[in-house]
């Protein structure tokens, strides 16, 4: 079989490059390990309210709010004192939010959403494909190998390969651009029940050295995600019910506010979160998504990430096919884009981290922030999407 692009993976990364590359009239081949959509519970399930004009463009929002997906209006952020600050998505300056809300929504009905756009789009989409390896020519990709749903070998040979696939991301350890991160957390997921008013806002509760985040998703479904170092965890693994019911004792504030509520969904732990991922330096494939890198589940970059960076890499290899390259170099194009649109908000990440990280520092920040709701909302907007991380310097020397 050959193509124009194989896309290794149908999240929303793979599948919004996917459809934003059929547009331009490319032979898109998708392939995807699983039956969709995967039945699975990932970190937060948010959307940032910039995740939503992307989420527009490819023509699934509409299904999305059919759905009943969660409007959220802000954020409450609680600190190990007590202290609680609310920040709001809103107008800042000249940034206007796609919406004036950001949305919870359950990643089984995102993934759906996405996998029917997919099965009315002029795109080959091939399920429960698993890929194996790839096709490498004198050092530049021409495609993947693979097996089909019968286990039969399956061979797609394409002009350009797109890793889609993930955290473990098979296309970027083949390529060895995998490397570990100094940042060594896990997460515990799951969804409860039963919580009072946990509907308008998302809540985030800090307490060093894990935090928490309860994201509603549904009518009576929240997602509870629990972050804490990997080495705490790891001893309990084959207890996990256990680890959670004692872990969110020690945060009082997190306990008190569970009280009542009632664990529905069996919990998932994903660890380690953070991991970085070289660009390839063969020519004919991109990296997009989770598969491209991923640092910190905190900020709830994840999906608007996913659908840019697939945004971004649409752009570069539409460009690239009509000039007849696709080496490295005409690729990187797409590295430089990823950077411009990434690393002030992953430099505003970082410095947010050596807060949660400090329970006097985390405390000593929520106090001055209650005094500052502008600053407040300006710091939601940037983890938004919609505010440019270079807005913060100015605002807080004022």
């Amino acid at each position: 079989m050959t193509a124009d692009v194989v896309v290794v993976g149908a999240g929303p990364a793979g599948a919004a490059a996917a459809l934003l590359l059929a547009e331009h009239g490319l032979h898109v081949v998708v392939l995807d390990r699983a039956a969709l959509p995967r039945t699975r519970i990932v970190c937060g399930e948010y959307l940032s309210p910039e995740a939503g004009r992307l989420l527009d463009r490819l023509g699934v929002l509409k299904a999305l709010d059919a759905a009943r997906a969660a409007p959220l209006a802000g954020m409450r952020i609680t600190a190990p004192d007590g202290t609680t600050v609310v920040g709001r998505y809103r107008q800042i300056g000249g940034w206007r939010p796609y919406r004036q809300h950001a949305m919870g929504v359950a990643r089984v009905t995102l993934d759906g959403a996405l996998a029917e756009r997919l099965r009315g789009a002029p795109v080959d989409l091939r399920e429960q494909t698993r890929v194996v390896d790839l096709l490498v020519e004198a050092g530049h990709v021409v495609g993947v190998r693979g097996e089909d749903p019968e286990r039969r070998p399956l061979q797609v040979r394409a002009r350009v390969v797109i890793g889609a696939d993930g955290r473990a991301s098979l296309v970027a350890q083949r390529l060895g651009c995998r490397r570990p991160h100094r940042l060594r957390r896990m997460a515990l997921i799951t969804h409860v029940s039963g919580l009072a008013d946990c509907r308008e806002l998302g809540e985030i509760f800090l307490d060093p050295p894990d935090y928490a985040i309860l994201n509603p998703v549904a009518p009576d479904r929240v997602n509870l995600g629990l972050v804490v170092p990997l080495a705490h965890a790891a001893p309990w693994s084959g207890r996990l019910d256990d680890f959670l019911a004692a872990r969110v004792r020690q945060l009082p504030h997190l306990a008190a506010r569970l009280a009542g509520a009632t664990r529905v969904a069996p919990i998932q732990a994903l660890g380690p979160l953070a991991h970085r991922v070289d660009p390839p330096r063969a020519g004919g494939v991109l990296l997009v998504g989770d598969a491209a890198g991923f640092y910190d589940p905190f900020t709830g970059e994840g999906v608007f990430t996913a659908l840019r960076s697939a945004e971004l890499a649409a752009e570069t290899i539409a460009r690239a096919l009509r000039s007849g390259d696709v080496s490295a170099g005409a690729l990187a194009a797409y590295e430089r884009a990823r950077r411009q649109s990434f690393a002030g908000k992953e430099r505003v990440t970082r410095v947010l981290q050596l807060l949660i990280g400090r329970r006097r520092l985390t405390n000593l920040a929520c106090r001055l922030l209650v005094r500052r709701p502008d600053v407040v909302d300006t710091l939601l907007g940037v983890f938004g999407d919609y505010v440019p991380p270079g807005a913060l310097p100015a605002l807080l020397r004022r």
